[in-house]
């Protein structure tokens, strides 16, 4: 693609012969940041999981009831961690729809999403795009992006969307957590989507779903309800606490179906006491 055909949102650093992750994510969520190498990509993969659309969707979906449910509960500082590019039903918009000084900073470790974020972010003062692993929570919160943007002293909601998944045990998704727990104050909000399913439910299927994904997309790791019940041992959880990803808050019975209590992950929301 050469410059004239280069939108004004893509980055002159950034090559799009070449297929991003985080596009191809944009794609699967109906944003119209990806290109015809990035939609190719997705295809593939959809065409030997076709119900990953669907699980991607919900996810989304929950992102966005989650900050509408904490927008209602007086917070106004969101810390999205690997947040990918901030595409349809991204917290930024959601949030400054209803307060137009909530502020949002966005953190990711992929190159490629940052600077397609930094592009389509530019003007907007209440928001920063940080390029980390948000792994390493020290260096998360003592950034310039965290430090400048959001106030230590009031709530804060950290926000790991369809993340730990990635994040295998050897890497301690408990104590990533913890860190992030010890950092913020009284009252402010956990939020955690998550692919996984009931002890004693599990499908051959699922394996082989997981094993097309870990060769297409990235690594990922199932846990069990009772293992993502245990990421929030330190929160008090929301009702209905962990719970099937379209089953948590859902906006109109119609969002449901025969599927939606078996779906393979969970969310949750929790307030730090």
């Amino acid at each position: 693609m050469d410059s004239v055909d280069r939108p004004t949102w893509a980055p002159g650093d950034i090559d799009l012969s070449r297929p991003s992750i985080a596009r191809v994510y944009d794609y699967w969520l109906g944003g119209a940041h990806n290109f015809a190498v990035d939609r190719a990509v997705g295809d593939k993969v959809l065409a030997d999981v076709p119900m990953l659309k669907t699980i991607i969707l919900n996810h989304r979906s929950f992102l966005r009831r989650a900050v509408r449910h904490l927008l209602s509960q007086g917070i106004r500082q969101f810390l999205d961690l690997g947040s990918g590019i901030p595409t349809v039903g991204n917290v930024h918009e959601i949030a400054q729809a209803v307060d137009p000084g909530a502020k949002v900073v966005y953190a990711d470790i992929d190159a490629v999403a940052v600077a397609h974020s930094r592009a389509i972010l530019t003007g907007n003062e209440s928001v920063a795009v940080l390029q980390t692993d948000v792994r390493d929570a020290p260096a998360v919160l003592k950034s310039p992006e965290v430090q400048n943007l959001l106030d230590f002293d009031r709530p804060v909601a950290v926000l790991m969307v369809a993340l730990l998944h990635f994040v295998p045990d050897s890497d301690d998704p408990h104590g990533i957590v913890g860190a992030y727990h010890d950092a913020i104050p009284s009252g402010s909000y956990l939020a955690v989507s998550h692919a996984g399913y009931e002890e004693g439910e599990w499908d051959p299927a699922w394996d082989d779903a997981k094993g097309v994904y870990n060769r297409g997309v990235s690594e990922i790791t199932y846990r069990s309800k009772r293992e993502i019940e245990r990421l929030f041992a330190q929160f008090e959880l929301v009702e209905p606490g962990v719970e099937r990803l379209p089953l948590w808050h859902p906006e109109s019975p119609d969002d449901l179906d025969e599927n939606s209590a078996n779906f393979l992950g969970f969310g949750a929301v929790g307030r730090k006491p």
